[in-house]
């Protein structure tokens, strides 16, 4: 019976009766899953028997063929006898049976489970709540924290490492100016553009200066390099300490006495803090000569000796120091976010990716919200 793999169906009453003969291997699957298929409709019965004592060879092919012919069956059947998942083994050998096992044990799976959309979906919610919580819960902490060793450092400054502060200055700062600078000349460029169209029309076009000078000093500025550097240094910061943290450096600098916080967190605070102005300063100067640019040669016919002349008559300082009085607390809250997000990443190359992700998201948002806060804040002082 070797070229002869099949099986046969037996009934007496309510018992149907499986007999497989031949060899039960991967050269004679296609047939077996042929003759499967045919016989799909005819083994219903309410108890089922299965004899494999005339089996040649038997292999994962075969005994998964054999998975799928119990599989037909489902749960509820039961014998006396050798019980294989609630089915009843009448004959067959102990090598036999435990690839039989195996083959169930793979093929055969729990039942599906019912689906709840409206449950699902306030799972979900709920689970997203819990995780926003917790997030929320850690990154206090870490604040807290933080501010505890930063008031200590501010006690004995020669603990600050300053060369480190330099570097990262270097880092943040003047690498980051060509990009901030040549970003904002187009925001300036565009708000002119946007104000031309508009004001022409009721031939108050020098009014546009007005309006790329508050918008450009006053949020677009500081907003812009804000995010730049959300992007930029932020996830820098998050795939450097979280590559450490992989590495068990982190481990290692606890190990021999050094603070975490004294030697990463710290230094790339200070760097953020002391570049984020100097930053939004270039993105400020760099946005109005954007504008005044538009102005002259875009349409507008407005010189630059009358538009410096109308910048300083309508824009006062105050919009100056209001757009860089925000920029310290947005690099402090983005150093924070990329130094606690690189020191949540695990031992996996998922966790160092899905930190970084998250912690621009995150820095992004909270300088989003901050800027609000500052705009409901400047709104009260009337200033």
């Amino acid at each position: 019976m070797a070229d002869t793999a099949h099986y046969t169906l037996e009934t007496s009453g309510d018992t149907l009766r499986v007999h497989a003969y031949g060899q039960w291997t991967m050269n004679n699957a296609n047939k077996l899953f042929e003759q499967l298929r045919k016989d799909e409709v005819g083994l219903e019965a309410s108890h089922v028997e299965y004899n494999f004592s005339e089996l040649e060879s038997l292999d994962t092919s075969g005994a998964y063929i054999l998975g799928r012919l119990m599989e037909k069956r489902g749960p509820q059947f039961e014998g006396q006898g050798l019980l294989l998942r609630k089915w009843e083994v009448v004959s067959g050998t102990e090598g036999q049976l435990t690839l039989m096992r195996a083959a169930c044990d793979a093929t055969l799976g729990d039942p599906p489970k019912t689906t709840r959309p409206w449950y699902d979906a306030l799972y979900r919610l709920g689970r997203a709540t819990e995780r926003f919580g917790i997030e929320v819960y850690e990154t206090l902490v870490f604040i807290g924290h933080f501010f505890a060793v930063f008031g200590r450092l501010c006690l004995t400054p020669h603990k600050i490492r300053w060369k480190a502060v330099v570097a990262l200055i270097e880092k943040v700062g003047l690498d980051a100016a060509p990009i901030v600078m040549v970003l904002s000349f187009f925001i300036g460029a565009v708000i002119a553009y946007m104000g031309a169209n508009l004001l022409a029309s009721f031939g108050a076009s020098v009014f546009m200066v007005d309006l790329v000078g508050f918008s450009v000093l006053r949020e677009l500025a500081p907003i812009i390099t804000a995010i730049l550097l959300a992007g930029r240094s932020d996830s820098a910061f998050t795939a450097q300490i979280g590559a450490m943290k992989m590495r068990q450096e982190i481990d290692a600098m606890t190990v021999i006495g050094l603070d975490t916080y004294e030697t990463l967190v710290v230094p790339r605070a200070l760097a953020c803090i002391v570049s984020t102005p100097i930053l939004t300063f270039l993105a400020m100067m760099s946005g109005v000569f954007g504008g005044m640019l538009v102005a002259w040669g875009g349409g507008a016919d407005i010189s630059p000796s009358l538009f410096l002349n109308r910048f300083r008559e309508a824009i006062d300082t105050t919009q100056l120091w209001v757009g860089l009085a925000k920029t310290p607390f947005f690099g402090l809250i983005i150093a924070i976010i990329g130094c606690r997000q690189g020191l949540a990443v695990t031992g996996s190359v998922d966790s160092l990716g899905e930190r970084t992700t998250t912690s621009v998201v995150q820095a992004i948002f909270a300088v989003i919200a901050l800027d609000a806060l500052f705009a409901i804040l400047f709104f009260q002082l009337g200033i």
